[in-house]
């Protein structure tokens, strides 16, 4: 008995020494930024950047991708007038499977941690939002702008679309695998940083993207 709750202890230690290594590392990622030389741009597109806390999306004008996001893969085909996408990317098991907190599921948050499953492309229909809290407007230029758009769309793969959690959204395979390396977030944070927005070098957390913004 002794020595089993020793081994329960070291392999909790362990754990926390991982957590502990790990949010240290995301925050020095976070802190070192790519891009710091650039002037923010008196005119330009605005995109807004949304943070939940856990997990954050890009937000731009639909016009540049009304080419894949169509009206037929939403539930109301009418949502795809609005003026925003909303671009999410992750796990394609945890994301089909997760509309709200309550449908957290550990074993599914395991198996993306680790890589274990492809990915999808979250793209929600939505009015343009309103900055503040936890939302953030940007401006970029049109040569910036073109850079984001062109990466947001790399993403993409060809693979089934499958409709999303209400009336107004869509899941899009996508490229790339997710981990705890490569979370959502650093998703967002490259996508910035290839745009030339001022961002950390490595963003695995919501609060190393919104730092910069």
């Amino acid at each position: 008995m002794g020595a089993g709750l020793r081994i329960i202890k070291s392999v909790l230690g362990s754990l926390a020494l991982v957590v502990v290594l790990y949010l240290a590392a995301a925050g020095l990622g976070a802190g070192l930024a790519t891009n710091s030389g650039r002037e923010p741009p008196a005119r330009g597109v605005r995109i807004y950047v949304a943070d939940n806390g856990v997990h954050t999306d890009l937000i731009l004008p639909a016009a540049a991708f009304r080419d894949f996001a169509r009206p037929e893969h939403l539930r109301d085909p009418r949502a795809a007038a609005a003026p925003y996408l909303a671009f999410g990317w992750g796990d394609r098991d945890f994301y089909l499977h997760t509309a709200q907190w309550r449908d957290v599921n550990p074993w599914r948050v395991a198996r993306a941690l680790v890589g274990a499953g492809s990915t999808v492309l979250h793209v929600a229909h939505v009015p343009e939002p309103r900055a503040g809290g936890r939302v953030r407007a940007l401006l970029l230029r049109p040569d910036e702008y073109r850079r984001l758009v062109a990466y947001v769309r790399g993403t993409v793969a060809t693979g089934p679309v499958v409709r999303g959690y209400g009336a107004r959204d869509a899941f899009y395979s996508a490229k790339g695998g997710y981990s705890a390396i490569r979370t959502c977030n650093e998703w967002t944070g490259r996508g910035l940083r290839e745009a030339g927005v001022p961002m950390g070098i490595w963003t695995p957390l919501p609060w190393g993207v919104m730092l910069w913004l």
